[in-house]
C-alpha cells in the first residue's frame, strides 16, 4: 500500500468521528430514560451519562443533566446520573441543582488534571466517583474516601498516569478492593474481565461490602454476567447517550482493533 493512500486512510479514520458528531443526533433525554426503564424491567439498574458535543457550553449540558435527573426522579427508576465535571467547568452553581433533584450523582473519571478537583467535588455532594487503577494517587484517593458516604467505581482507567502508570493495573484493582473492603458504601466493579470481576466482588463480598459489577452498554458482557449470577451480584448497565456518544464509541472501535474477536470470544463463553 502507497504512503499516499496510507496517509488518506489514517486522515479518514481521524476525520470519522467529527463527520457522525456533526450529522448524528444521537437519543435524547427522553428515549433515554425510555431505554433504561426497559433494562430496569429486566432486571438491571442503570447509570446514565449524557455525552455532549463539543461545541455545546458547560450551561447548556447542565441544562440537559438537569432534564435527565429530573426525568428520572419522576420515572422513578434504580438509576444514577454519571456527570463529567469538567464538561460543567466543575462549577458547583451548575451542579447545586442536579444535587438537588433527589437523583444520585456520579462523577466520571477525567483527565488526571482534573482528579483533585473532581474528588472534592464528589466528597462536597457525597455524590459517586471513579478510581482508575492505573493512576499511583488512586490508593491514596481511596483511603480518603473509605469510610465516608460516597460511591465508589472501580475501573482499569482510560487516561494514562501522567508519572506513569502502576505497573500491574490488574493488580492495583484488586488491590483497590481489598483496600475498600468492609467500607458500608456501595463499590461498583467496572471490568469486561471475568477473572478480574470475580477477584474484586469476591474481595469484597466475603468482607460484607455492598457491591455490584458495572458494565458499558455496547461491550462484551456474556462471560462478566455469568460472574455477577454465580456471585448474586447486581449488575448496572452504563448507558451513555447524545450527540457525543457514536463519535467517541466510533473512535474507540477504530483504536481497537481486537473489539471484534473479543466480542467472539464471550459470545463463545472463551
Amino acid at each position: 500500500m502507497s504512503l499516499a493512500i496510507r496517509s488518506r486512510l489514517r486522515d479518514a479514520r481521524y476525520a470519522l468521528p467529527g463527520l457522525i458528531e456533526r450529522n448524528v443526533r444521537g437519543q435524547d433525554v427522553d428515549a433515554a430514560i425510555r431505554a433504561c426503564a426497559a433494562l430496569e424491567s429486566k432486571g438491571y439498574a442503570t447509570t446514565l451519562g449524557y455525552f455532549h458535543r463539543g461545541s455545546e457550553s458547560a450551561h447548556e449540558v447542565a441544562e440537559v443533566s438537569g432534564k435527565l435527573a429530573t426525568g428520572l426522579a419522576k420515572a422513578g427508576l434504580d438509576s444514577l446520573v454519571a456527570v463529567k465535571g469538567n464538561a460543567l467547568d466543575c462549577d458547583q452553581c451548575l451542579l447545586d441543582p442536579l444535587g438537588a433533584k433527589g437523583v444520585p450523582l456520579v462523577f466520571d473519571a477525567m483527565t488526571p488534571a482534573h482528579a483533585a478537583r473532581i474528588l472534592d467535588l464528589a466528597a462536597a455532594y457525597a455524590a459517586g466517583i471513579a478510581l482508575p487503577a492505573r493512576w499511583r494517587r488512586s490508593a491514596q484517593d481511596a483511603a480518603r474516601l473509605r469510610d465516608g458516604p460516597c460511591r465508589i467505581r472501580l475501573v482499569k482507567g482510560e487516561w494514562a498516569d501522567p508519572d506513569a502508570d502502576t505497573p500491574d493495573i490488574a493488580g492495583a484493582y484488586v488491590d483497590l478492593s481489598r483496600q475498600l473492603a468492609g467500607r458500608s458504601a456501595m463499590v461498583g466493579v467496572a471490568t469486561h474481565d471475568p477473572d478480574l470481576a470475580e477477584a474484586a466482588l469476591s474481595v469484597l463480598l466475603a468482607a460484607g461490602t455492598p457491591c455490584e459489577l458495572e458494565q458499558l452498554r455496547g461491550l462484551p458482557r456474556r462471560r462478566t454476567m455469568a460472574v455477577a449470577k454465580r456471585l448474586g451480584v447486581k449488575v448496572r448497565l452504563y448507558y451513555p447517550f447524545g450527540p457525543g456518544w457514536w463519535p467517541y464509541a466510533i473512535d474507540k472501535a477504530l483504536s481497537r482493533p481486537y473489539l471484534p474477536i473479543w466480542a467472539l470470544k464471550d459470545a463463545l463463553g472463551r
